[in-house]
């Protein structure tokens, strides 16, 4: 009995090696060779080791030590290389980074990576972003970089490139914003998601045959009801053809309609206009705008935008894509933006709107937005005072409380993507907020695309509430010195972990902890209020306000009494 229960335990483990000790070991070879590529990759781009990582490691080693700035997934697959801003000076190895086969994003950006974008990167199909932004690359831009279908977001400016493919020659040559704008038009920015990204679904459908099959179904279905439609569509075109025909039979000659059609077109296709708002601003013609001189600053799946010289004037330009947007409802709202009149609040200088085309135009601010203020702050190449901050602050507190005090009259519209590159500052380092108006035209799914995810309250909505929630985490920001988009933390969740366990002290960064005092305290008490889980416990963006300008009142009061003779408060030359 023995002996047949041992025969039968050997034939299992030889049945379980057979069938299993092939993908085992598949599975290390292809770890492995990950590691391999990922290495081969660094080596290219970090030849001075900058990184740290050595030359000599092992494979085995450098799977299993983490390196930071990389983000593992599935299976210890690469997911994410996010390399940026660290004086890299090699060149991509597009062979070895293809062939990490699960890499979803690339930021390679503020380096100074030299060489050419290699056409192999098309090999990377599963990329969703790019950015090599701020490099040193030279060459022509790959004819390839359209092919890679699943890319959201694409970033290569700021580099060297000189000559350039056929695709991209037109551009090049003119650099005018009709010429970008047909670039953009082929640059794939569709979120395209395939179902092995979605990790539990991919390893559930980890066979061919139940892939190929769920494809053949899905294919046939959507054939027969393509063909049923079509089918049904004919029938009725004949249908309304006959009493046509008949009716025209019956009608005098005079009064024969001269193109009936079985499509009507829609009333607002032919519709186009351009829109000033200030009477101060120089007057341009569309076809003047479309040919000046422009270049593009950033691109995502709905909008573009475009830094546009036009008559010795900067503009920036951004383009809405891809948006079923009614003619009038464009209208209103822009009047309703283009109307506003508050300093904190970003002017609209006017739009243009066509069928296949929304522009919105704005004058170009120089000083660049408080994104790139904190962050070079944090990479200490500029000093950000504790006042500028508290000064920003209660600028943009009472943009959207202006924003908001206006829904007696009219029905408000909420902003839906407050973040500090949508907070831009003017000469004299006020706070003005952009984009507004835009997530009024996007559906939900467009909107959770467009809007950054550290910003976001949890019920994700478009309202007054949400917007104090991401008010709440620009706040935590100014604060703490962190950045939600550079840091990938969950703020609110880190800062209330620090004051749960009595370190409040430690969430402020250096310059706030060391001439804020009690204010910052203040601030930080506010910002947790805006920022909690429940859209009714949170402050109304009125009553935020009003506790902003008591710090900033406190504040004030304490300078005059130091020093009667001191008006710098949120002067420009502080921050200098």
């Amino acid at each position: 009995m023995q002996r047949d229960m041992s025969s039968i335990l050997l034939l299992i483990w030889l049945f379980y090696a057979a069938v299993y000790a092939p993908s085992f070991t598949a599975c290390l070879d292809g770890d492995l060779s990950e590691s391999g590529a990922f290495l081969s990759f660094i080596r290219a781009i970090d030849p001075q080791d900058i990184l740290g990582i050595g030359t000599n490691e092992s494979m085995l080693r450098l799977q299993l030590n983490k390196v930071k700035g990389v983000k593992y997934g599935h299976q210890g697959s690469i997911v994410e290389i996010r390399l940026e801003n660290l004086n890299l000076s090699g060149r991509i190895d597009a062979d070895s980074v293809c062939n990490l086969s699960r890499l979803r994003v690339l930021n390679l950006a503020k380096n100074n990576i030299q060489g050419n974008i290699p056409d192999s990167i098309v090999h990377c199909t599963r990329l969703t972003h790019l950015n090599l932004s701020n490099n040193n690359l030279s060459g022509e831009v790959p004819f390839s970089l359209p092919k890679l279908k699943n890319l959201r977001r694409i970033d290569i400016s700021n580099n060297l490139f000189t000559t350039v493919s056929p695709q991209f020659k037109e551009f090049k040559h003119k650099k005018s914003l009709r010429s970008w704008m047909a670039l953009r038009d082929t640059i794939p920015s569709s979120s395209q998601s395939s179902m092995s990204d979605s990790g539990g679904v991919a390893h559930w459908l980890h066979h061919k045959g139940i892939i190929l099959l769920v494809i053949l179904i899905v294919c046939t279905v959507t054939c027969l009801i393509f063909s049923f439609l079509v089918c049904k569509r004919a029938s009725k075109l004949a249908l309304k053809k006959e009493m046509s025909k008949k009716t025209l039979q019956k009608s005098p000659p005079i009064v024969v309609l001269s193109n009936v059609s079985s499509e009507v077109e829609r009333p607002d296709e032919a519709l186009r206009e351009l829109v000033f708002f200030n009477e101060e601003d120089e007057r341009f013609k569309v076809e003047d705008l479309l040919e000046a001189t422009a270049d593009l600053q950033s691109l995502n799946i709905c909008t573009s935008l475009f830094k546009v010289r036009l008559k010795s004037q900067y503009y920036a330009v951004k383009t809405l894509r891809k948006m079923q947007i009614n003619f009038d409802e464009f209208r209103k709202t822009m009047r309703l933006v283009g109307n506003l009149r508050h300093p904190n609040i970003l002017p609209l200088v006017g739009y243009y709107s066509a069928n296949d085309e929304k522009l919105l135009i704005y004058k170009y601010q120089r000083k660049g937005s408080l994104h790139e203020l904190l962050e070079s702050c944090i990479e200490g190449k500029q000093a950000f005072p504790w006042r500028i901050r508290l000064s920003i602050a209660s600028g943009i507190a009472k943009g959207l409380g202006f924003i908001y005090q206006r829904s007696n009259a009219e029905a408000s519209i909420p902003h839906g993507n407050l973040k500090l590159s949508n907070i831009l500052l003017n000469e004299n380092n006020e706070p003005q907020i952009s984009e507004y108006g835009i997530t009024n035209f996007l559906d939900q799914k467009q909107a959770r695309l467009l809007s950054s995810k550290g910003y976001t309250a949890p019920e994700k909505k478009l309202s007054e509430k949400a917007d104090v929630y991401s008010f709440g985490i620009i706040l935590l920001e100014l604060l703490t010195g962190k950045m939600v988009t550079k840091d990938g933390i969950n703020l609110s969740k880190w800062v209330r972990a620090k004051v749960r366990e009595e370190w409040t002290c430690e969430v402020f960064d250096e310059e706030v902890a060391r001439n804020a005092g009690k204010w910052a305290f203040s601030v930080l008490l506010i910002a947790l209020d805006c920022v909690s889980n429940y859209p009714e416990e949170r402050p109304s963006m009125a009553e935020a306000q009003e506790k902003i300008q008591e710090v900033v009142k406190t504040v004030e009061d304490h300078e005059l009494r130091i020093s009667p003779l001191s008006s710098d408060f949120g002067s420009p030359e502080a921050i200098r």
